[in-house]
């Protein structure tokens, strides 16, 4: 029986995290028994970490929460893949604490693990706002343009990957890389790793505020265009 990791970053998720929790846990059902569900929770100025102390004690005993890693969102899921990895993973799953992706759809992604080494969510439909897709829309553009690669959606915090072909791409990054799943996502696409773009939905947020608004957005991309650059080289 293979094991699976699901791992997601959490910052200030008060409202939301209980909830996530109770969805996601069960997913591990039917998975092997060293399977977990591991939220990196640091820096969180909420109840984020309280509550999930609380769950893990009370009824969530493969749960795991790394409370030492960067405070940012993505240190957070390199910290993540890196940690499943060590600990044996045989898959990995990625997703946020925020309430926006649904579970149900986790089946199909899991039914087709044995045809691809990455299977990547598509949101073509999102509820989380015109700017938001449109940052989305400008990095595939950077992306064809600097790569070469055609992807429909470079970071939706919803997609399962094989931990070995994971930790291939993982080491290319530095630890406190901002932006991890779309170098990742191009890594897959760029080197013809079997992958697939399968199409989810994506809600509203579901409680609280986003920690990062659209002028981040655009600051993180702008210092991206310049790891781009750097990344292309080392890929000739």
């Amino acid at each position: 029986m293979e094991t699976l990791y699901i791992v997601m970053p959490a910052y200030n998720e008060e409202e939301n995290i209980k909830a996530v929790v109770e969805q996601w846990y069960p997913i591990l059902d039917g998975k092997a028994d060293d399977s977990r569900l591991v939220i990196a929770d640091s820096g969180s100025t909420d109840k984020t970490h309280e509550i999930l102390m609380g769950l893990q004690k009370s009824k969530y005993p493969k749960m795991e929460i790394l409370s030492d890693t960067n405070q940012y969102h993505g240190p957070k899921v390199i910290a993540l893949y890196d940690y499943a990895i060590k600990n044996n993973a045989d898959y990995i799953f990625q997703t946020d604490s925020d309430g926006q992706t649904t579970p149900e759809e986790f089946v199909d992604f899991w039914d087709e693990r044995n045809k691809y080494n990455g299977i990547f969510g598509n949101r073509t439909v999102r509820c989380d706002g015109k700017d938001r897709a449109f940052v989305e829309t400008v990095v595939c553009f950077l992306l064809r343009l600097y790569f070469g690669v055609k992807i429909p959606d470079a970071n939706a915090p919803f997609r399962l990957m094989k931990a070995d072909v994971l930790k291939k791409y993982l080491s290319r990054l530095p630890s406190n890389y901002n932006i991890p799943n779309i170098m990742i996502t191009t890594y897959y696409v760029k080197y013809n790793e079997s992958y697939f773009f399968k199409e989810i939905s994506f809600k509203p947020r579901q409680g609280g505020q986003n920690s990062i608004n659209l002028t981040k957005i655009i600051r993180i991309g702008w210092n991206a265009m310049k790891d781009f650059g750097r990344f292309r080289k080392e890929m000739i």
